[in-house]
């Protein structure tokens, strides 16, 4: 889990008595963790702000709230504090925060996964979209099913021969085929509705 240094803990612990609020504590959540765009995120929070499922740690004074979905990516992290002459900054090691890339001798179903997670997701979420991995065939054929804007999207055919399948061969040669298994009928906020 999260260490946090004296040094933070005494500065979080006096910028929380400058705001006045009794029990405020701080909280820490991961955006897009396990990707390359993941960023650490800290915030003041009252307890009417938390929904119970966060991971308390008690600090020096405050205490600290992890976000549960984001307590994989701060294993083994460290925050702490340095001063300088112009006030002082945080610092965060977190060696798992971007996620661990398999190497070339890990699962097939492992390294298509992080290529899905790392790379393929993080663009279809521009568009409200994502994808999720059902399966890796004995041929090579990677089973996906679509959510969110893509599910029913006019683009989706595109989206998965000129993007996803050519991702995912480049960086894995074993992958042989692309196969959709969702059901585009069903999707209720597609990002370019199909013509019919």
């Amino acid at each position: 889990m999260l260490v946090i240094g004296q040094a933070a803990q005494e500065h979080f612990h006096r910028l929380l008595a400058q705001q006045g609020v009794a029990g405020m504590g701080v909280r820490v959540r991961v955006e897009h963790g396990g990707t390359s765009k993941a960023d650490l995120k800290l915030e003041f929070c009252e307890p009417a702000d938390l929904d119970g499922s966060e991971w308390a740690v008690d600090c020096e004074g405050f205490t600290l709230h992890v976000d549960s979905a984001s307590a994989r990516y701060l294993e083994g992290a460290e925050l702490d504090f340095r001063a300088s002459p112009t006030g002082g900054a945080l610092t965060v090691r977190a060696p798992k925060l971007k996620g661990q890339v398999p190497d070339a001798q890990a699962p097939l179903i492992e390294r298509v996964a992080h290529v899905i997670e790392s790379e393929i997701n993080p663009g279809l979420a521009q568009h409200g979209g994502r994808c999720q991995l059902v399966a890796v065939e004995a041929d090579g054929t990677v089973v996906l099913r679509f959510g969110g804007g893509c599910q029913g999207c006019g683009m989706v055919e595109v989206t998965v021969r000129d993007g996803i399948e050519r991702t995912l061969k480049a960086r894995i040669p074993e992958i042989t085929a692309i196969r959709d298994v969702t059901d585009h009928d069903a999707g209720d906020a597609p990002y370019l509705p199909r013509s019919n």
